[in-house]
């Protein structure tokens, strides 16, 4: 019955034509399921070791915008490609070979051209970071009184972990003041942030986001990206941060230097790219979030299928326990349809996101996970829209690049169109979830653990030699549903006592809300007792994680408790719009958890507080 049930959902996504007015709007959402409460999952157990580049999470200065009118300087050396890692290289996700002729075929090239730095004759790479710095750089302009409107400004987040820049830029034409640091986006127009390549080895989404950058700032250097693209900059501004991962992209490696894989690391926050990314949506709070990558081809799928992948685009949105409801309906009608009606435009297939353990014995087949972790559930969380878009590349080379390319770019530009021709509703979106989740502190229940449902389904494959579609019944998790684990009463919010600034730093590097204990004083609260431990391997749906190992995986049972407290502790309220993220962070029996990860040192370091505090208290600045 599942599978017939989810095969039915993905035909009548692909196949529904958009109708205008067909789609309820987000105010009659409002009025009528006034109390409506998401409860998408997560589930349990891992940990990265503490590497030596960034132990304790420094505080992140502001943004620092690279003047407008500044003239260009001119090209700076190629910085030096980092050293191989002194950690153990990953098991290889391939065991391949080649693409027959026959599979190639599927995938003519489109009829547009690209001419990112990666199409030059003869180029065997791809845009080099020096080459993606003189870009980014060119692009920066002044709009204020000029023919072309749109003001770009070059945002550097700080330098990678072999000393890289990590740069974004940030398009506007908002003529009004903008906020914050200067820098920020003027609240009154919704914000879509642009991610890519966190994966070094995936670099068609960082190609990708040079063409859209062009066209937003009406680059003639575009070539033939979509036209009028920048038409969207009259309703809202764009963040592009198209390389997250330089020293990975500069030796094609998927890792971090230090070999984390940063797109586990949005909760944690031990890297400084995963560092630089919270940075940029603490500053700009964005609405919608689309996090480009490609997934592996060929490889682990013949070895287990007997088939390679079929899809120009795999896509999924937030899929994570507590993510309110309104915002997967809006991810689902108001983006994903939209975007599969595009692709389908262009004659680019499209499936869910899913990918298999690199175990060849495992033949389970997963959508995305739904951990607390990646960029997209972690964004989720914050309540923006938030996308994974992944292309058919890894093991390809050069392979299809232009195909890939332009599967991305339909793909982000429909995004773009969505969010601008649905930008009040965004805003009124926003507004409605933040004040929702906030109101939630204190009352009803939360869930503390949850996991994909199994199921089975068809899914469409290609014979590895013709090229001829192969339909492949697979053991399937499926992210649609989540099932919850464990469950627990919603507190009002967190004690985390004077020692755990660790954890409050990386709180705080999320956005979220600290206050500190200026008196000593009693809690009515709940505490953790450890019944349990043990220790073991970070788990995801690819399979362990390389940079996963002695994660603490604890069993506790809860005791009510008048806690007497002192001062210079801290209270972490969920009357709060990022009450979800905490909640990920705190409860220490979730692989996920900052007690798990060792930043919170001990259950007696935490608390669930059941009553709002009455002690004096003074919100971190």
């Amino acid at each position: 019955m599942m599978k017939h049930r989810l095969n039915r959902l993905d035909r009548a996504a692909r196949q529904q034509p958009q109708r205008a007015g067909a789609l309820p709007a987000l105010l009659v959402w409002v009025l009528t399921l006034a109390t409506a409460c998401g409860s998408a999952p997560t589930r349990p157990s891992a940990q990265p070791p503490k590497p030596a580049v960034a132990q304790a999470m420094p505080a992140v200065p502001a943004l620092r915008p690279t003047p407008a009118a500044a003239p260009v300087a001119a090209l700076p050396a190629e910085p030096p490609e980092p050293a191989p890692p002194a950690v153990a290289p990953p098991t290889p996700d391939l065991a391949l070979a080649t693409e027959s002729a026959g599979v190639a075929a599927r995938f003519p090239d489109p009829p547009v051209r690209y001419r990112t730095p990666a199409f030059e004759p003869g180029r065997s790479g791809y845009t080099s970071n020096a080459e993606l710095h003189a870009l980014m750089r060119a692009l920066v302009r002044d709009g204020q009184g000029a023919a072309n409107p749109t003001t770009v400004r070059l945002l550097q987040l700080g330098s990678s972990q072999t000393g890289m820049p990590l740069e974004a830029l940030h398009f506007s034409r908002d003529p009004g003041p903008l906020a914050g640091s200067g820098l920020t986006a003027s609240p009154s127009r919704p914000v879509v942030l642009l991610v890519g390549q966190q994966h070094g080895d995936e670099p068609a989404g960082s190609e990708a986001l040079i063409v859209i950058a062009q066209a937003l700032a009406q680059e003639p250097a575009a070539g033939q990206a979509p036209g009028g693209l920048a038409a969207v900059l009259d309703r809202i501004d764009v963040v592009i941060l198209p390389r997250a991962n330089p020293d990975g992209s500069a030796v094609d490696r998927r890792a971090t230097a230090s070999g984390i894989d940063m797109n586990r690391d949005h909760l944690l926050l031990y890297t400084p790219e995963a560092q630089a990314q919270a940075q940029l949506v603490r500053e700009f709070n964005p609405a919608v979030v689309v996090d480009a990558h490609e997934y592996a081809a060929l490889g682990r799928y013949v070895e287990k299928f007997g088939a390679v992948q079929r899809f120009d685009a795999l896509v999924q949105y937030a899929m994570v326990a507590n993510l309110p409801e309104f915002i997967t309906k809006a991810s689902e009608e108001w983006f994903r349809r939209p975007m599969l009606q595009a692709l389908h435009a262009e004659g680019l297939s499209s499936e869910w996101y899913y990918t298999t353990p690199t175990d060849v014995a495992n033949k389970k087949v997963a959508m995305g996970g739904v951990q607390p972790d990646t960029g997209r559930n972690v964004n989720g969380l914050r309540n923006a829209i938030s996308f994974l878009v992944e292309t058919r590349g890894i093991g390809l080379g050069h392979a299809h690049l232009q195909r890939r390319v332009h599967t991305h770019v339909t793909a982000i530009g429909s995004v773009l169109n969505s969010a601008a021709a649905r930008a009040d509703d965004l805003r009124k979106l926003r507004r409605f979830v933040d004040a929702d989740v906030a109101a939630k502190a204190c009352q009803g229940e939360t869930v503390i653990e949850a996991m994909a449902t199994p199921t089975e389904y068809s899914l469409l494959m290609l014979d590895p030699l013709t090229g001829a579609d192969k339909p492949v019944a697979v053991a399937w998790d499926s992210a649609l549903e989540l099932l919850p684990v464990k469950r627990r009463a919603r507190p009002c919010g967190y004690w985390l006592g004077a020692g755990q600034a660790d954890a409050v730093r990386r709180l705080r590097g999320l956005g979220v809300q600290v206050q500190r204990f200026d008196e000593a004083g009693a809690l009515r609260a709940e505490a953790y007792t450890e019944t349990a431990r043990e220790v073991g391997a970070r788990a995801d749906v690819r399979g362990s994680l390389t940079d996963g190992g002695g994660l603490l995986r604890v069993r506790v049972s809860l005791l009510p408790a008048l806690l007497d407290i002192d001062a210079g502790g801290y209270y972490v309220g969920l009357d709060q719009p990022l009450a979800n993220l905490v909640i990920a962070a705190l409860e220490p029996d979730t692989q996920n958890s900052y007690l798990a990860n060792r930043i919170v040192s001990s259950v007696n370091g935490v608390a669930r507080v059941l009553q709002r505090p009455e002690a004096r208290m003074s919100p971190l600045p």
